[in-house]
């Protein structure tokens, strides 16, 4: 995989879950009004974790959680030069009136947020949002979103890509910072850079 540079490793990627819903359950106590939201495809990963882990640590029936598709709502969907593969939007309930936890793995621009945040309104009127990342890439934000409990700040140049792995995917749970998003994926190094 390229020339990436571990920023979290397995037993610290741990501990920042962790402590990431030791935040939520400061800040929502019995969650009776409470639900996650994770964004496809990778905060769906992210919400699935701190929801298991909350139930365990609660000793409760795990949170209402939704999973929401973004694709259609992006303003940059036209943009594309191949057709785009939308995720499944699954909610079985409404969030009308309800402490919405949307979650994501890494945040950058915010247009993601966005997004999620016109969609989420096809499922009611929440009485609030709050944002939980694991990642915040504070540099280069196109819109004014910032994330209300986030696991780690980087920062990063333009090019580099953030890439959260995970252990039941990429067999590890960690986060690696790449000279670029084509060293990520393919592991080659591009030669302009």
């Amino acid at each position: 995989m390229g020339d990436g540079r571990l920023i979290i490793g397995q037993e610290r990627f741990g501990l920042t879950v962790e402590r990431l819903c030791h935040q939520l359950i400061e800040e929502y106590d019995d969650f009776s009004r409470t639900c996650l939201v994770g964004i496809q495809p990778r905060g769906v990963l992210l919400a699935k974790r701190i929801r298991q882990r909350l139930s365990e640590i609660l000793d409760a029936p795990p949170l209402d959680f939704g999973m929401l598709d973004i694709t259609f709502y992006r303003d940059d969907f036209r943009k594309r030069d191949k057709p785009l593969r939308a995720s499944a939007t699954e909610m079985d309930f409404l969030v009308e009136d309800r402490q919405v936890v949307l979650v994501d793995d890494v945040l950058y621009t915010g247009r993601t947020i966005n997004a999620a945040l016109t969609a989420l309104n096809h499922y009611g009127r929440p009485r609030s949002v709050e944002l939980l990342v694991l990642v915040d890439r504070r540099f280069n934000r196109h819109l004014p979103v910032q994330p209300d409990f986030t696991g780690i700040t980087i920062d990063a140049l333009d090019k580099a890509y953030v890439k959260v792995e995970w252990a039941d995917i990429d067999g590890e749970d960690r986060v690696m910072l790449f000279p670029s998003k084509e060293e990520a994926v393919t592991g080659k190094r591009n030669k302009s850079t």
